[in-house]
C-alpha cells in the first residue's frame, strides 16, 4: 500500500532501525576522503579542457574550427589566455578560499565576456564550478554577491560603452546564473541534511549503547550484590563453626562454592555477549535469563542462610519476559537486602496477578535497613526497573515492624488489548 510524502513517527522509528542506514553513512564518509583530489582538480581540468582551446581557436558558423593565431596581436592573445587561466587556477584554492575564488573567478569572467564579446568563445565554464563550490563550502554570502555585482556591473558596462550584447544572449546567461546557483543550493542542503541526519543517528546509537551499558550495570549489580552476600555469611558461618562443628562448616564451603560458580556463570554469559561480535561468546556458558521460575532456588539459597522464606507464586500465567525478570531481580535485591542489613528470621515473597498488573510484595520481620548501608543503591535499581516497565515500586519500613517492598508491573498484553477493543 503507498504510503504518504510525510513520514509518520513510526515510520521514522522504523527507519532508524534499517541496517542499511549506518553502512551508508560510513560508505559516504568513506567516498568523501576518497574523493577529496578528485573534487578539487576535476573542475580545474575541465575548465581548462574546455575553455583554454578557445583562446587559439574558433567556431565560426558553416566554416567550422580556424585558427586565429596570426589574427591577432600577441599582446591580445596573451590577455586571452591570462583571463581564461584566471577561473580554472583559482578554484585550485576554492576549498581553503571558497569566498575570494568566486570573486575573482566572477571578476574574470565578467572581463571575459566584455573584451571578446564579439568572439564565439565558449561558456566560462570556472565560474559555475566556482559558484556551486562557494555554496556548498559556506559562503553563501560571497556568491551571490559576487556573481550579482559581477552580472549587473558587466550588463551596465556593456550598455554604458555600446558593446553588442544581444537580448537573448543576456536572457540566457542569466538563466544559466540562476540554475548553477540553484544547483549549489541543493547540493549543499542534501549535504546539511545528511549531516544532520548523521549526528542525530550518531545521538541516538550513543544513547542506546549506553541504555544497554546502564542494563549491564544493573544486572551486574544484582547478581553480585546477592552472591557476594551469600558467600560473605556463609564465610562467616563456616569460620565461626570451624572448630566447634567442623562439618557445618564444610556445609558453608560446599554452598559458596556453589554460590559463586553460579555467580560467575552469569557473570561470564553478560560478558561474553559484549566481547563477542555476533552476540555470543563460545566460551561463555549459555546462562537463561532468569524468571519466576527460579524464585523457588532464590528462596533455597536464602533459607540455607538460617532464614525461613514463605514464598508464594500465585501467578498461573507466565508474564512476558521483561516483566519475568524485573519481578525476579526485585525480588532477589529485596531478599539481598534483607539477608545483609534486616537481621531477620523469617521472610515473605508473594507473587500475584491483578487486573493488568503483576505485583510482587516482600516483606520481612527485621530492623529494616539502615540508611547508611549501600541498599540505597539497590532500592534505586529497583525502582528503576519498575519505572522502565510502567510500573511502580514502594519501599519503606512496616508500622508492625521489618521493612516491606511492593513492586506493581503492568500487563501490557492485557493494555494493549483493552485499548485495541472498540
Amino acid at each position: 500500500m503507498p504510503h504518504s510524502g510525510r513520514f509518520t513517527r513510526e515510520r521514522w522509528h522504523d527507519r532508524w532501525q534499517e541496517p542499511w542506514i549506518e553502512h551508508e553513512i560510513e560508505r559516504r564518509a568513506r567516498s568523501q576522503q576518497t574523493s577529496r583530489w578528485a573534487r578539487l582538480w576535476i573542475p580545474v581540468l575541465i575548465s581548462l579542457f574546455i575553455q583554454v582551446p578557445g583562446v587559439f581557436v574558433h567556431v565560426v558558423p558553416g566554416q567550422g574550427v580556424r585558427s586565429i593565431l596570426r589574427e591577432v596581436s600577441p599582446g591580445w592573445l596573451a590577455l586571452s589566455l591570462l583571463i581564461t587561466l584566471i577561473g580554472p587556477l583559482a578554484l585550485i584554492g576554492a576549498r581553503r578560499w571558497p569566498g575570494p575564488v568566486i570573486a575573482v573567478t566572477a571578476a574574470a569572467a565578467s572581463a571575459d565576456l566584455l573584451l571578446f564579446h564579439d568572439v564565439n568563445r565558449p561558456p566560462y565554464v570556472a565560474l559555475a564550478f566556482a559558484i556551486v563550490s562557494a555554496i556548498v563550502r559556506g559562503a553563501r554570502a560571497w556568491a551571490w554577491i559576487s556573481v550579482a555585482a559581477a552580472w549587473v556591473g558587466a550588463v551596465v558596462i556593456a550598455l554604458v560603452a555600446g558593446l553588442e550584447l544581444p537580448p537573448q544572449r543576456i536572457a540566457a546567461i542569466t538563466l544559466g546564473i540562476l540554475i548553477v546557483m540553484g544547483v549549489g543550493e541543493g547540493v549543499r542542503t542534501r549535504r546539511d541534511n545528511f549531516r544532520e541526519f548523521s549526528r542525530r543517528f550518531a545521538e541516538r546509537k550513543q544513547s542506546e549503547v549506553q541504555a544497554e551499558r546502564v542494563r549491564i550495570a544493573r544486572e551486574l549489580h544484582d547478581v553480585l550484590a546477592h552472591s557476594l552476600s551469600q558467600i560473605n555469611v556463609q564465610a562467616s558461618v563456616g569460620l565461626h563453626l570451624m572448630d566447634a562443628q567442623p562439618d557445618k562448616a564444610k556445609d558453608a564451603l560446599a554452598s559458596i562454592k556453589d554460590s559463586s560458580k553460579a555467580a560467575l556463570d552469569e557473570v561470564r554469559s553478560m560478558l561474553g555477549v559484549l566481547r563477542a561480535e555476533d552476540g555470543a561468546d563460545p566460551g561463555a556458558p549459555l546462562v537463561p535469563e532468569p524468571d519466576l521460575s527460579r524464585l523457588a532456588g532464590l528462596a533455597a539459597s536464602i533459607e540455607a542462610q538460617g532464614i525461613t522464606v514463605d514464598l508464594q507464586n500465585r501467578i498461573a500465567t507466565p508474564p512476558p519476559a521483561p516483566a519475568q525478570l524485573a519481578l525476579y531481580r526485585i525480588a532477589q535485591e529485596s531478599l539481598t537486602n534483607v539477608l545483609r542489613h534486616a537481621k531477620a528470621t523469617r521472610v515473605t515473597v508473594l507473587a500475584e496477578e491483578g487486573e493488568g498488573e503483576y505485583r510482587l510484595t516482600v516483606t520481612d520481620d527485621g530492623s529494616g535497613v539502615p540508611s547508611s548501608s549501600n541498599g540505597g543503591r539497590g532500592l534505586l535499581g529497583m525502582h528503576e526497573r519498575a519505572d522502565l516497565l510502567g510500573g511502580t515500586l514502594q519501599a519503606g519500613p512496616r508500622d508492625g515492624g521489618g521493612f516491606e517492598v511492593r513492586a506493581v508491573i503492568p500487563n501490557r498484553t492485557v493494555i494493549s488489548g483493552t485499548k485495541d477493543t472498540p
